[in-house]
C-alpha cells in the first residue's frame, strides 16, 4: 500500500458555477483528514483553493501553502493556515509543492490548475517521480479532457502505459484508494533510450 503524508490539491482560484465543486472539494478534505493525509496547495484564501484550505483546517489537518510574492496580493494569500511558504516564482512554487506532497490531485479548475497537473504527470512520463496523479471528475468536469487523452493514445502520441499514469474518479474516497493501491507503471523512459 502506497502512504501518503501530503498530497498536493490543484484546484480554481474560483469557485465555479456549481456548488458541487466545493461539496466535494470538502469531501476530499474530510477523505484526507480522515486518512492522516496534509494539504499543500497554492496558498490562496479564495475558490475551491480556499474551501479546500479551511475544510482541511475544520477537520484537524495541516495545510500548507505555497504562493509566488507577485500572486500574494492578486489571489489573496491565506494567512491562516498552518504554514505558508513565500517563493520567488512559478516555478519554484510548482517544484516545491512536487518536494513536499506524496501524490497530486486536481479538483475543477482553470488554465492554471491544467497546466500543473499535466506538467506533473509528464515528470512522472520522464521518471521524475513515482507519485500518484489524479482527477476528481466532479460533475462530469474532466470527462472531455479524458476524452481528449484517449484520443492522444489512439493516435499514438500517448502509450497506452503513460495514460495510465493518470487515475480518474468522481468520489474523493474511491480516488484515495486508487492513490494507495498505486504502482508506477513500468515502461522505457525515451530520455533512458540511446540514439545514434
Amino acid at each position: 500500500m502506497y502512504k501518503m503524508k501530503r498530497l498536493c490539491v490543484y484546484c480554481g482560484s474560483r469557485p465555479g458555477r456549481r456548488s458541487d465543486y466545493t461539496l466535494v472539494a470538502k469531501q476530499l478534505a474530510r477523505a484526507m483528514v480522515n486518512k492522516n493525509i496534509d494539504l499543500v496547495y497554492g496558498g490562496a484564501s479564495v475558490g475551491i483553493m480556499g474551501k479546500i484550505a479551511n475544510a482541511v483546517l475544520e477537520e484537524g489537518g495541516e495545510v500548507i501553502g505555497i504562493i509566488p510574492k507577485e500572486l500574494f496580493v492578486k489571489e489573496v494569500a491565506h494567512t491562516g493556515i498552518t504554514e505558508l511558504k513565500e517563493v520567488r516564482s512559478m516555478h519554484e512554487r510548482k517544484s516545491l509543492m512536487a518536494e513536499l506532497s506524496d501524490g497530486f490531485i486536481a479538483l475543477p479548475g482553470g488554465y492554471g490548475t491544467i497546466e500543473e497537473i499535466f506538467e506533473i504527470m509528464t515528470w512522472s512520463q520522464l521518471g521524475m517521480h513515482n507519485k500518484p496523479c489524479g482527477l476528481l471528475n466532479v460533475c462530469n468536469y474532466y470527462d472531455n479532457l479524458i476524452d481528449f487523452l484517449d484520443h492522444a493514445v489512439s493516435e499514438q502520441f500517448i502509450n497506452e502505459i503513460n495514460r495510465s499514469i493518470l487515475l480518474v474518479d468522481e468520489c474523493p474516497d474511491a480516488l484515495l484508494e486508487k492513490f494507495e493501491a498505486y504502482k508506477t507503471p513500468e515502461t522505457e523512459k525515451w530520455i533512458d533510450q540511446k540514439t545514434i
